[in-house]
């Protein structure tokens, strides 16, 4: 821990230029030290797995080499700890991350590499490390190394130590007992990134990196085709005829509230193909805006909606970018194309953003402010995951009544999420094995539709555009094989008094994903989206129809002709359902786009 604080000092030390220029202040900068003691201690706990068991064996049977295998153990920790935190001061000027899992590419050049930094900075580098290890190794020797040769044993310790300590460890390395197991998310507490990642260990990024990355070392796992065909593919995926936008506004600077609908299936909504009654706030919305009929979501998880929602980026499969710090911080995204423009931000959650690291993507988007479960109070009725929705929505509209037009403020709902342990009885009584499931919707949808009511009589809500949206689909009544197109079709609607009347209560067929979301809000805005290149405009009749899905190891690409469903695990196509005369350029379509997708998630 001592040695996570020192190297924490350097690093703010040896940037203090840099935190000048973003006029960060002293007790700013400090509570670095404090917003990082879980992550040191989860590192920490996974270090002292091997000394537990070198002291285990020596409770028994306590030779002289056992000390030795221990101080070399620790002194091949610490090397490897101080190297990686003096590169990272290299680094760091020029990557803005700490160092991520694609930087051991570089490692097939290493005089690349030298070449790439001044002769003075890499001696001053060299140097730091020499005392900086030194110091820490000898502090190590002198104040807490002792051999341990012939000790006398004590059978009803040991016992105590064997069965105890194994179960601090894992409490250690799980960052506490909370159902979700600890992330970088835990550190991230400021608007200035240098300050997270000085926060964040080093040794528990790369840990990460390394686990979400190790099995495409440098390779795409899903290269089917030569770059060339591939860019000519894409190319051709995204012709657009002409930019027609259709704008279906009354105003271009409306406040925005995007609510996050945890995973809500289109079997959820009648009027995409779902029984009735189970969402029936939705459905009355639904006369109120422009409802997307075929929308699929780009992943099967939560935080990789995130990426797609908030940056147009869609989800691939073995990882997900909003998990790597290094990586989404290369995304633009919405919330900061709308600051740009002087709107006031906000995000709220019942739950711990912890999950998926979807803090620290939320951090980074720029969000002004954020309401997850920590900030409300005991009195605020909670279930096994947090805030029931309908106090989560209540926080947002008393916080919208007080906050600067126009805002920008997101909520992501929990209450449909297992173990479905809403605050109300249920109300359907069929459904079988995801009858608590289709009850948990009926709460939320119950939730947000006194939401509405609510917000209507408040001043700004002429001013405002809705945006409801699936984070990823679910399983539902109808028990659909997870591979399948229809299991990942969610619902997505426009609505709000902004929506010119003409509009109101349309439908807009057409083959969509959830990334589509930012191109098509900031076109309406005439805020430029050139960055969003996944990201289509969906105003404009001349877009190109498809959709895209991925799963742990494979895609859907689906077609106005048809879709196929491709198992790049066993490299089997589960689904093909299309004419004979489309299924070689469908199935080119789809691969290139995951093959590319993944070029570029590697890339950054």
């Amino acid at each position: 821990m001592l040695l996570f604080a020192f190297s924490r000092t350097v690093f703010l030390l040896f940037n203090y230029n840099l935190l000048m220029v973003e006029g960060i202040g002293f007790s700013e900068a400090m509570a670095s030290y404090w917003h990082a003691l879980h992550l040191d201690l989860s590192t920490a706990s996974y270090f002292l797995i091997f000394p537990f068991i070198i002291l285990l064996v020596q409770s028994f049977y306590s030779p002289r080499w056992l000390n030795k295998v221990n101080k070399v153990y620790v002194f091949i920790g610490v090397f490897l700890f101080c190297l990686l935190t003096v590169v990272e001061l290299g680094i760091y000027p020029e990557w803005k991350t700490k160092l991520p899992f694609k930087a051991f590419t570089y490692l097939s050049n290493p005089t690349e590499v030298y070449d790439t930094i001044s002769t003075r900075l890499f001696f001053t580098l060299l140097g730091l490390f020499m005392v900086k290890f030194t110091i820490s190794y000898l502090v190590y020797i002198k104040w807490f190394y002792k051999d341990i040769v012939n000790a006398v044993r004590n059978y009803l310790f040991i016992a105590a130590f064997a069965l105890i300590t194994p179960v601090l460890l894992l409490i250690g390395v799980r960052g506490g007992v909370q159902q979700i197991p600890i992330n970088q998310s835990e550190s991230y507490y400021s608007h200035h990134n240098i300050l997270n990642l000085a926060s964040v260990n080093s040794g528990f990024n790369l840990f990460i990196s390394v686990i979400e990355n190790y099995k495409n070392f440098g390779k795409n796992p899903y290269a089917f085709y030569s770059n060339e065909e591939v860019s000519k593919t894409i190319q051709e995926i995204f012709r657009t005829e002409r930019d027609s936008t259709i704008a279906v506004l009354t105003t271009q600077r409306p406040n925005i509230v995007l609510l996050i609908l945890e995973s809500w299936s289109a079997d959820l909504i009648e009027s995409l193909g779902g029984e009735p009654g189970i969402t029936p706030e939705f459905h009355q919305l639904e006369k109120e805006g422009i409802l997307f009929t075929s929308l699929w979501a780009t992943g099967p998880r939560s935080e990789q909606a995130m990426s797609s929602i908030f940056g147009g980026f869609p989800a691939h499969p073995i990882s997900s970018i909003t998990v790597q710090p290094d990586k989404f911080s290369k995304l633009t995204t919405i919330t900061q194309k709308l600051i740009g423009q002087g709107y006031n931000t906000s995000f709220y959650f019942g739950g711990q953003l912890i999950y998926g690291n979807i803090r620290g993507f939320i951090l980074q988007n720029g969000f002004q402010r954020i309401t997850e479960l920590e900030n409300f109070g005991n009195d605020v009725k909670k279930g096994k995951l947090g805030v029931h929705d309908e106090f989560t929505l209540a926080r947002q509209l008393k916080d919208l009544n007080q906050e600067k037009q126009p805002f920008f403020s997101a909520l992501f709902t929990l209450s449909s999420h297992s173990p479905y342990d809403q605050p109300m009885e249920d109300v359907l009584d069929w459904g079988e094995n995801e009858k608590p499931y289709i009850n948990s919707a009926y709460y939320t949808d119950r939730s947000i539709g006194e939401f509405i009511r609510n917000a209507k009589k408040q001043p700004w809500y002429k001013n405002t555009l809705f945006i409801v949206v699936a984070d990823h689909s679910h399983n539902s009544y109808r028990n659909w094989s997870f591979t399948t197109p229809l299991y990942h079709k969610i619902p997505l609607l426009f609505f709000g008094d902004v929506i010119k009347p003409e509009f109101k209560g349309t439908r807009n067929p057409k083959l969509f994903n959830q990334c589509d979301i930012a191109s098509t809000l900031l076109h309406q805005l005439d805020i430029d989206a050139h960055e969003f290149h996944w990201s289509r405009n969906m105003f404009n009749p001349y877009s190109p129809e498809f959709a895209y899905y991925s799963f742990e190891e494979g895609l859907g690409w689906i077609r106005p002709a048809g879709h196929v469903v491709y198992d790049a695990r066993v490299r089997h196509f589960n689904e093909v359902s299309v004419p004979e005369k489309y299924r070689d350029s469908i199935v080119r379509e789809g691969k290139s786009y995951l093959q590319a997708v993944f070029e570029e998630y590697m890339s950054y």
